[in-house]
Formats: C-alpha cells, structure tokens, sequence
C-alpha cells in the first residue's frame, strides 16, 4: 500500500481472500464454525443432554444415559459418506423463533430396539406404527433443545411435526447450504449395545445462535443494550453534579435532572394498609346474583375407579383384558361436577339404568385441596 491507495495486485490479493463481505452486525451463515463458535454452541447442546435422557428413559420404561455430544462441521459429501446404507430419518424442523432445517438419523437396529420398548414387544419391524413410536420419542428430544435454544437467544423456538422414515442415504434430506453442522451422541440404554444419536442442524441455524449468544447478532432483531446509548443523558448527569459539588450553579436541564435523583432518593411515604373484615354470611345481593347461575348445566359424572398404565401396557390392551382400579369392591364411588369432586356414592340400579345414592357431600377444605 503507499500513499493510502491499494495497487491492483493487493485488490486481487484481497478479492480472491474474501468469499462474501456481510456487515459485522449481521449473523452470515457464510462460512465455518470457527473453534470458539463450535465450543460455545457444543456447550448449549450440552446443557440438553440430562433432559434427553429423562425424556428417552420415560417413553422406554429403560434407563438411558445419552453423553456429551461432539460438534463437527461436514459438507454434504463428508456426510454421507459417514452414513449407513440404511438410515432411520427423523425430520423436525425449526419454523418459528429460529428458523431452519433440522432432522435426527437413527442406526435402524437402535431405532427397532427403541420402538420395541415404547410399544412393548420385542423383534418389531419397522413399520408404520413402529416409525410412528420413533418419531415420538425423537419428538420429546426436540422439544426440550428448541426449549433450550429458545432460552439461549431469548425467543420462543417452535418446530413442525415429526416426519419419520426408512431411506437410503443417498435420500437423506440433509439441510440447505454446502455445509452441515453435525452433532453426535453416544446413547446407552438398558441392556443393550451402546449406539450414537446423530443430529443435523443448518450451518445458518447454528451462526445465528451462535452470534445472539454472543451478543453480535443483533440486526437480526434483537435491541440494543441500553447501556450503549446513555452518552449525552449519562454525561449531563456526571456533569450536574460535578458542578454543584464544586460549587458552581446548576442551571436549566441539569437542575431538573439533579431534583429527579433527589426525588427519587427520598425516604419513601409507607402507609398501612386496612384490610375489610372477613364475613361468612353473603349478603342479598350476592345470593340474587347466583340466582342467575341456576339454569346453566354443568357436566356430573361418576367415577369407579383410576389407574396408572405404561404406554406398552396401554398398547397391548385387547379384549378380556382385565385393568385393575384404585378403588376396592363396595368402596364409595366418587361424584364429581366439571372434574371437581363434590360427593361419594354408592351405587344402585334403577330400573335398567345405573344410578348412585348419594353417602357423602365432600367437606368446603377438601374441595379446597381438590383445586391445588
């Protein structure tokens, strides 16, 4: 350089450099994850990993640790040279608050093994319902990172339905763009082999989070701190009342501004507060207003019995199943308004119909637990 211009051999030095000029408070999805961007976004996917195994060890019935994750960037190519012939592909997109490509790839033995635990039955092929099992279960994944995610760049992350299927890798559908950041985690469930959970995320997804978490993300629609524009406010203040401890008078706005702070630093006037007396009589009035409620229906219902049921022991319900209640022979049933419970019962035929006698009118406090 001389003289403060570039000579054209330094232009086409800097020209073939340079892939894309962005302005520097906009998240680009141009180029790599460099080593402290991929640390910080592994250290957010980290923060998942104890929800994935809860959610993964509630839907089995299985204990399930799923591991730190690793964080790589591939080109599409390096991608699918790393999958198998055969890949179980759970597509969960981002569509709002972070929007972006997204999809979860399954070994289909650990996808079967998955499926057999949710349903109940061991050796299941993976057909429509099994896939259907699958998808569920990647689903709470997902939803708990979008939950993350969403905390990460203070919005609320939303994500499309779950769409699962059996492709060849060559039918992956990887995310848009060159690159794809690929997260990896090694799962182990409960008597089995341990497997990998693989993960894709947009290149473009990942910079944008990367970059609002760091604070230069920005024009994407995040405000400015406030801190950054308090110049002029912030001197006049620190001027004021450099000037009023030096002894110099305080004029116009500076005055305003210092009988603020003295306002606002002023012992504040506490006064009690008088609280009406608590009667249980209601008075005319209110009983006439809920003789306007009398011809409005609500919804009673008996209840014999619950139960608690694990979704492969709701799956393989059948007829003659027998399903044991909570509530043993000849015990009261319970009677209950919009869900509410009121009374208990005994049951007694009328005619060809049910119907239950009425034994018990539930106490005001135990209506009052009811409704915690």
């Amino acid at each position: 350089m001389s003289e403060g211009y570039l000579s054209q051999d330094e232009i086409d030095a800097l020209l073939q450099g340079t892939e894309e000029i962005t302005d520097s408070t906009t998240v680009s999805s141009a180029g790599p994850l460099d080593t402290n961007e991929i640390d910080l976004f592994k250290s957010v996917m980290q923060g998942t990993v104890e929800s994935q195994s809860s959610n993964i060890s509630m839907v089995t019935g299985k204990s399930v640790i799923i591991g730190a994750p690793n964080v790589e960037v591939k080109s599409k190519q390096q991608m699918l040279a790393e999958l198998m012939n055969d890949v179980i592909e759970v597509k969960i997109d981002f569509t709002d608050g972070l929007v972006g490509e997204h999809s979860f790839l399954l070994d289909p033995d650990i996808a079967k093994k998955l499926a057999g635990f949710i349903m109940g039955q061991k050796d299941v092929d993976l057909n429509e319902a099994a896939l259907s099992g699958v998808a569920e279960a990647i689903s709470n994944i997902v939803g708990t990172i979008a939950t993350t995610l969403g905390n990460q760049i203070n919005q609320t992350v939303m994500i499309s339905p779950a769409q699962c299927n059996k492709v060849k890798k060559g039918k992956v559908k990887l995310p848009a763009g060159d690159s794809v950041v690929k997260v990896q985690y090694p799962i182990s469930i409960e008597g089995e082999k341990p497997a990998v959970l693989i993960e894709l995320f947009a290149l473009s997804s990942v910079k944008e989070v990367v970059a609002r978490s760091t604070g230069s993300g920005m024009a994407t629609g995040q405000p400015a701190l406030a801190g950054s524009k308090m110049g002029s406010k912030g001197d006049t203040m620190a001027k004021g009342m450099s000037n009023s401890g030096g002894g110099d008078s305080v004029q116009g706005g500076d005055q305003s501004i210092l009988e603020g702070l003295n306002s606002m630093m002023s012992t504040p006037n506490v006064q009690s507060v008088q609280f009406p007396n608590l009667q249980s009589s209601q008075s005319s009035q209110e009983q006439s207003n809920i003789g306007l409620l009398m011809d409005v229906y609500m919804e009673m219902t008996v209840e014999l019995g619950r139960t608690k049921k694990l979704i492969r022991d709701i799956l393989g319900i059948g007829e003659g199943t027998i399903i044991e209640l909570d509530k043993l022979a000849g015990e009261p049933v319970d009677i209950l308004v919009n869900h509410k419970l009121i009374a208990k019962g005994e049951v007694v035929v009328i005619d060809e119909n049910f119907g239950v006698r009425v034994t018990e009118i539930v106490s005001p406090l135990e209506r009052m637990a009811d409704l915690k």
